[in-house]
């Protein structure tokens, strides 16, 4: 598939595979950022956080030698084995993201700071057990339509890295497999960008979602107090 509407969705489907997959196994934490918001909200331990990350920059980075590996012909009848990082051939943008013409260095980072603090509160609204949230199984599919509609309308400036790992760990295949150290050096030395900006990002979220959310939410009990309440009000009304 090609397009504007692409990326949007290669994502939001790449994101539901492993969602659903690993959900019972490691709570489907495949993003640095994500991992990050559950250690500040107390639903992470702090001491598996450093565990989550390594694996998940390994994952990409895997990943990244697993799709090199599967379109190499194609990279190298393109690029004539000549693997470029800036112009009209460059191909190291499959991997990581680099930055538009236009966008500077302190609005990149503003754009990873917003959406990925919108991510996270996404996710925090769908999985929380004291929200309405979403229907039982249905949790990664709503994710995958979140990060569908970020990358639709916030793809524009960077291609919406909001994840660390994702964007961190290609990059460094990318350096090691033939592009060399300018992955590092392009876009002003964009590099750091999509991995500082998601992780504020994500402190952000858990932050705004804890304060304007969490604090004002009912036990659980008392909520299922209160709904039991609604439907007797409902049932007695009719």
């Amino acid at each position: 598939m090609t397009g504007p509407f692409s990326p949007g969705v290669h994502s939001s489907v790449g994101s539901f595979c492993p969602t659903t997959s690993l959900k019972m196994i490691i709570g489907a934490h495949v993003n640095p950022a994500v991992s990050l918001a559950m250690v500040i909200l107390g639903k992470l331990p702090l001491k598996k956080f450093p565990v989550y990350v390594v694996a998940q920059f390994l994952g990409a980075f895997v990943g990244s030698g697993a799709v090199f590996g599967l379109y190499y012909d194609a990279l190298m009848e393109y690029t004539g084995g000549n693997l470029a990082v800036t112009g009209e051939n460059a191909t190291a943008n499959i991997f990581a993201s680099y930055p538009a013409k236009h966008l500077s260095v302190l609005n990149g980072f503003v754009d990873q700071v917003i959406a990925t603090g919108a991510l996270i509160l996404c996710i925090l609204a769908i999985t929380d057990r004291k929200n309405i949230g979403a229907p039982k199984g249905m949790e990664p599919l709503c994710i995958g339509l979140i990060i569908m509609a970020i990358g639709v309308s916030m793809g524009l400036n960077c291609g919406y890295p909001i994840n660390p790992a994702r964007d961190l760990g290609p990059r460094i295949f990318t350096a090691v497999a033939g592009w060399g150290m300018e992955v590092f050096r392009a876009g002003g030395c964009w590099w750091w960008i999509p991995v500082a900006g998601p992780m504020v990002g994500g402190a952000v979220g858990a932050g705004i979602y804890f304060l304007f959310i969490d604090l004002h939410q009912p036990e659980p009990q008392k909520q299922e107090d209160n709904n039991f309440q609604d439907k007797y009000e409902i049932i007695t009304m009719t």
